[in-house]
C-alpha cells in the first residue's frame, strides 16, 4: 500500500469513528477523539464532559465500545481512555450538543440559544454565534441567528481561534439544525501590546548601568486604551 493511500485510509477510519461516537454519545457531551497507533495495539482517547456515560456501569459500555471498534472499524486491540474537556464552554461541539439536549427536553429554542450564548461569553470568548434552523414557529422552515462579540468568518483567525460545530435535534416538528461558532480568547502570541511612555521610562530607570536597550514585542496599546476608556 502506498504511503498516501495508507494515511487516507487512516483518516477515513478516524472520521468514521468520530461520527459514530458523536451520534452515540452526544448526551455525554462528546467533544472529539484521538486515535494513536502503539506497539501493543491502538490507543483511543475520547474527550467528553460526562465520561461516566461513556464508561457505563462497571465499565459495561466501554467494554462494548471496545468490541465495536475492533470488529466494525478494524482497530487492533483498542485501549480506550475517556478524559474530561478543559473549558467546555469554549468547545463548540459540547455547546452544540448541550443546546440539542435542551431542545429535545422541550426548552424554547430562543431561550435555549440565549442561555448558550451567555455561557460561552461568560467563559471569556471573544465572540460567539448561535444559529438554530428548522420549523421553529410554523410549517415553513427558517432560521434564527444570535451573535455577540467578534466572530471571524475569514482569514488567519479561522485556523487559530475559531471553533465551529453543527448538531441536530430530532423533535416532533422535524429535525432542528444547530450551529455554534466560537471565537476563543487570544493567546499572548496572537496580539501585540506596545508599552506607553511612562512604562518605558520605568524600564530605563530599572536597567543596570551599561545594559543595552531591548526590543519590546508581544505588547498592547496601553495609552490608547486609557484615552478611549
Amino acid at each position: 500500500m502506498k504511503v498516501r493511500n495508507y494515511f487516507i485510509k487512516q483518516s477515513m477510519i478516524r472520521t468514521m469513528i468520530d461520527e459514530y461516537l458523536a451520534k452515540q454519545f452526544y448526551r455525554a457531551e462528546y467533544a472529539g477523539v484521538d486515535v494513536q497507533k502503539t506497539p501493543i495495539g491502538t490507543r483511543v482517547i475520547i474527550h467528553a464532559e460526562r465520561p461516566a456515560i461513556i464508561i457505563g456501569r462497571q465499565g459495561a459500555t466501554i467494554k462494548r465500545l471496545s468490541q465495536i471498534l475492533e470488529k466494525q472499524f478494524g482497530l487492533e486491540n483498542p485501549q480506550i481512555t475517556v478524559t474530561n474537556v478543559e473549558n467546555p464552554e469554549l468547545n463548540a461541539r459540547i455547546m452544540a450538543y448541550r443546546l440539542v439536549v435542551a431542545l429535545e427536553k422541550g426548552y424554547h429554542f430562543r431561550r435555549a440559544a440565549f442561555i448558550t450564548l451567555r455561557r460561552i461569553m461568560g467563559a471569556g470568548a471573544l465572540g460567539a454565534e448561535v444559529i438554530v434552523s428548522g420549523k421553529l414557529t410554523s410549517e415553513r422552515a427558517k432560521y434564527e441567528k444570535i451573535k455577540e462579540g467578534k466572530v471571524f468568518k475569514t482569514g488567519y483567525h479561522l485556523d487559530v481561534v475559531v471553533d465551529r460545530a453543527v448538531a441536530y435535534a430530532n423533535l416532533k416538528p422535524g429535525i432542528f439544525g444547530v450551529e455554534i461558532i466560537i471565537a476563543k480568547p487570544l493567546q499572548p502570541a496572537d496580539y501585540m501590546r506596545i508599552r506607553g511612555e511612562e512604562e518605558l521610562k520605568q524600564i530605563e530607570l530599572a536597567k543596570q548601568p551599561g545594559e543595552s536597550s531591548v526590543t519590546i514585542t508581544n505588547v498592547r496599546f496601553e495609552d490608547e486604551d486609557k484615552r478611549t476608556s
